[in-house]
């Protein structure tokens, strides 16, 4: 029984060692879910739970990144291509889309011009 519970806290205390020594070597920016610092934290407070955690949670993934079936093979415009975000599957289509919006923006703005004239010599009247 007592072997048991030394090999359980030898475990424990390897896993707290491994751990701790991780998050303290591992990059910053690439830790999940929490800062670096609390990730230590966390190990330091909770040795076996935190261990667990740090494992599970924080640790970084360093398996590449699969693609989703609509994520574009390379951007056309890199600075709006995040990682998942979805691509058009037919350019044509996309064009057309994107072609619509204009259209409405367009529109929407004439509109607007059109209002302030109104308002304008609605204002112009008044004032007389």
């Amino acid at each position: 029984m007592i072997k048991l519970e030394l090999l359980l806290g030898v475990a424990t205390f390897a896993l707290w060692v491994f751990c701790l020594v991780d998050a303290i070597g591992a990059p910053a920016d690439r830790i999940r879910n929490l800062p670096k610092v609390g990730w230590i934290l966390l190990i330091l407070f909770f040795p076996f739970v935190g261990s667990i955690a740090w494992l599970v949670a924080g640790r970084p993934d360093d398996a590449p990144r699969r693609r989703s079936p609509y994520e574009r093979e390379t951007p056309a415009y890199p600075e709006y291509d995040r990682p998942g975000r979805a691509a058009a599957v037919d350019p044509e289509k996309d064009e057309a889309f994107l072609r619509q919006v204009r259209e409405r923006a367009e529109a929407q703005r004439r509109a607007y011009e059109a209002q302030r004239r109104r308002e304008r010599q609605a204002d112009g009247e008044a004032g007389e």
